[in-house]
């Protein structure tokens, strides 16, 4: 039992890796934020196709990651 959850920890460790490195810029630094990157942040552009989906796995492969961290480290104490 302990094994197989730490093997899922490592799967999603390294699959959130991978989602995070897939994603596109957001903004190109101080530029993008003078001539309206900043509107990127409050979501008036909408997402769409692969950017959309990455977003979504990245989401739920962090969320994965949490709560497998937490079952490992309940178990390791026990």
């Amino acid at each position: 039992m302990r094994l197989t959850f730490h093997v899922l920890l490592i799967i999603a460790s390294l699959g959130l890796i991978t989602a995070v490195l897939l994603q596109k810029g957001k903004s190109a630094g101080l530029s993008g934020a003078i001539t309206g990157g900043a509107e990127h942040l409050f979501g008036k552009t909408k997402a769409r196709g692969l950017e959309l989906f990455l977003s979504r796995l990245t989401m739920g492969l962090a969320s994965a990651f949490i709560i497998l961290s937490l079952i490992v480290s309940y178990i390791v104490t026990e």
